[in-house]
C-alpha cells in the first residue's frame, strides 16, 4: 500500500486534483448565495396566510357591527315604545284631569245653586207674610202702601236672582211642580184641574224651590 500522509515522505499534490478543488469551491459559494437569496421569499411566503388571517378578523368583525347594530335596533325599538306608553298615558292623564276639572266646575256649580236655592226657600216665606199683611191692613192706610212698596220691591229683587212664581189656578196638575193636599169631585170642572192654591210655589230657574200647595178636582 502506499503511504497516504502528507508529511515529508508524501508525494506532491496532483495539479488535475487542485483544479477540481478549485473549481467545486465556487459552485459551492454560488449555491450558497443562491440560497442565502431564496430565502427572504421563502420568509416572505407566510404573507399570504397572514392576510387570510386579516380577511377572516375583518370578516369575523362584521357580524360584531351586525350585532352591535342589532342591540342598537332593539335599544331604539324599546324606546319608541316605553316613548308611544308615555304619550298614551299622558293623553289618559289630560283626559282624567279634564273630567276632573269639569265634575269639579259642576259640583261648585250645583254648590252655589244649592245655596242660593236653600237661603231663597226661607226668603219666600217672608215673602208670604208680607202677602198676608198686605190683606190684612186697611185700605188706603199708610201701612198698607209701605207694606205693599216693600212687597214690590222684593218680588223684585227675587225677579233678578232668577224666581219666579208657581200659581197653577186653572191649569192641569203637574206633580213635578205641584203638591196636592185637597181632593174635590166636581163636574162642572176638568180632570185633575187645579181648583185652589194655598201655598204659592217658586222656581229659581228650572229648580224647584217650593211646591205650590194646591187643591185638585176630580
Amino acid at each position: 500500500m502506499e503511504p497516504t500522509g502528507t508529511g515529508e515522505g508524501s508525494p506532491p499534490p496532483d495539479p488535475i486534483t487542485i483544479e477540481r478543488s478549485l473549481q467545486v469551491e465556487p459552485e459551492k459559494k454560488t449555491a450558497q448565495t443562491e440560497a442565502e437569496q431564496t430565502a427572504p421569499a421563502e420568509e416572505k411566503a407566510p404573507a399570504a396566510p397572514e392576510k387570510e388571517e386579516k380577511a377572516a378578523e375583518k370578516k369575523s368583525k362584521k357580524p360584531k357591527k351586525n350585532k352591535e347594530v342589532e342591540a342598537l335596533e332593539e335599544q331604539l325599538a324599546g324606546c319608541r315604545q316605553e316613548n308611544s306608553d308615555l304619550n298614551d298615558r299622558l293623553l289618559r292623564l289630560r283626559a282624567e284631569y279634564d273630567n276632573f276639572r269639569k265634575r269639579s266646575t259642576k259640583e261648585k256649580e250645583g254648590m252655589f245653586t244649592d245655596g242660593v236655592a236653600s237661603a231663597l226657600s226661607q226668603m219666600v216665606v217672608v215673602l208670604d207674610n208680607l202677602e198676608r199683611a198686605v190683606d190684612a191692613c186697611q185700605e188706603d192706610s199708610d201701612l198698607k202702601t209701605g207694606v205693599e212698596m216693600t212687597l214690590k220691591q222684593f218680588r223684585e229683587v227675587l225677579e233678578k236672582m232668577g224666581v219666579s212664581e208657581i200659581n197653577p189656578v186653572g191649569e192641569s196638575f203637574d206633580a213635578q211642580l205641584h203638591n196636592a193636599v185637597m181632593h174635590v169631585e166636581d163636574e162642572t170642572l176638568g180632570e185633575s184641574q187645579v181648583v185652589e192654591v194655598f201655598q204659592k210655589g217658586y222656581l229659581l230657574g228650572e229648580r224647584v224651590i217650593r211646591y205650590a200647595m194646591v187643591k185638585v178636582a176630580n
